[in-house]
């Protein structure tokens, strides 16, 4: 029942299969979507969005403490392991200039989401102060639900309205204010059309007829720009050059490795000093983050022993 994973950060709390039993104790509204795989094991059908949104409530309190976790019908429901390897990564790169991992970092989240799950696992696990953007009225209303319902959770991670669908960084990050690093899981697909091919192919993969309506979540703020994700990431390392001292390293999920290349290029043009590549991976799912920063080495060793 508890087969290893591959490829999980050593410190991600993921790296056996789910106990179910234990899950279920944490959240009993999981049992009833309970099913047996073709093997006779227990499992729960994924391409359920309410049985996936139970497991993940069961999956944030068993491990991460939280309480009351919910989000509206159509938004995002993230992998909890997979965005919890992204935030240890993280960690280790921010350990290289404060010489361990920090205990009282500064992150911004880009597009926290109604899930707000980045603040949720890095608050738990390092202690991390989070700072999360959202462009979409409800999705904020949904991930502002989240920390108001958690004790304790008020102190350590606040939220702000995107006000411009135009801008990331701009209007978010204020004068005077610095952050250790920002995380970003950017919308990847370029179109509504391509979003759509996305989820038939789910579809298939879960073995789901054409037309069945399984709704694997998501607004199109989260799932769609013009351009995809180079275009969305282009965008931030055009705006994160004028806030380069005030952000010791700006970070972005990267879903599509052959899209590098044009971001790399991108960070040359704007004068990034240093590029960092951080590659995961969970089973056979393949990703990777690249992080970029305006200071160089020492510069970021002052940055990161400053004053709290």
């Amino acid at each position: 029942m508890k087969a290893q994973k591959s490829g999980l950060h050593p410190r991600n709390r993921h790296q056996n299969r789910y106990d179910l039993t234990e899950l279920c104790a944490a959240n009993p509204a999981l049992r009833p979507f309970l099913t047996l795989n073709p093997a006779g094991e227990q499992t729960i059908n994924f391409a359920d969005p309410q049985a996936v949104k139970a497991l993940n409530q069961a999956l944030l309190s068993h491990f991460y403490g939280v309480a009351s976790w919910d989000i509206p019908e159509g938004f995002l429901c993230p992998p909890v392991p997979g965005r919890a390897d992204y935030v240890h990564h993280l960690a280790d790169l921010l350990a290289e200039a404060a010489g361990e991992v920090p205990r009282n970092a500064s992150v911004l989240d880009i597009g926290t989401g109604a899930n707000c799950i980045y603040p949720l696992i890095g608050a738990h696990e390092y202690g991390w102060r989070f700072t999360g953007s959202e462009v979409n009225a409800q999705a904020l209303a949904s991930a502002q639900a989240i920390v108001n319902g958690n004790t304790g959770l008020s102190r350590q991670i606040r939220l702000r309205r995107q006000k411009s669908a135009e801008a990331i960084l701009v209007g978010i990050i204020h004068k005077n204010e610095q952050y250790d690093a920002t995380m970003c899981n950017p919308p990847f697909h370029d179109s509504e059309a391509a979003v759509r091919q996305g989820s038939e192919r789910k579809r298939r993969n879960l073995g789901q007829d054409k037309d069945d309506a399984a709704n694997f979540g998501g607004q199109q703020q989260e799932l769609w720009c013009e351009g995809g994700e180079v275009a969305f990431i282009s965008k931030m390392i055009a705006e994160s050059q004028q806030f380069g001292r005030q952000v010791m390293w700006f970070t972005s999920l990267v879903s599509r490795g052959d899209n590098l290349p044009f971001l790399y290029r991108a960070l040359t043009e704007a004068g990034a000093v240093k590029v960092v590549k951080k590659e995961m991976s969970q089973g056979q799912k393949q990703s990777r983050f690249i992080a970029w920063s305006f200071m160089n080495d020492e510069q970021r060793r002052r940055f990161a022993s400053r004053p709290r």
